[in-house]
């Protein structure tokens, strides 16, 4: 059985997410386990469920592209090179569905 670095979880479970597939017609098409993948998803989300700010003491720039989420009186402001999961992260910390 092969052993799979955190980085290489990290690239399977983000290649399944941009996938469009289901859980186990990926793992069938990549040939992976799909009980390994779905434990590597688990495990990967549920770090994910904490969304670190920083403070905002912190000196800024004039001028930083960034993308706006606002939702009731929150608004987050968040630069326009944020990735994909972590984007995913912080809507869903707002409890929305993507």
């Amino acid at each position: 059985m092969k052993r799979y670095s955190e980085e290489e979880k990290e690239m399977w479970v983000e290649d399944w997410h941009g996938s469009g597939k289901s859980l186990s017609a990926y793992a069938k098409a990549s040939g992976l386990n799909f009980q390994t993948l779905k434990k590597w998803t688990e495990a990967l989300e549920a770090e994910r469920d904490f969304v670190e700010i920083s403070s905002p003491i912190q000196e800024k720039p004039e001028f930083i592209p960034e993308i706006l989420i606002e939702k009731g009186d929150i608004k987050i402001h968040l630069p326009l090179a944020i990735t994909r999961n972590d984007l995913r992260a912080v809507i869903q910390s707002l409890g929305c569905e993507l």
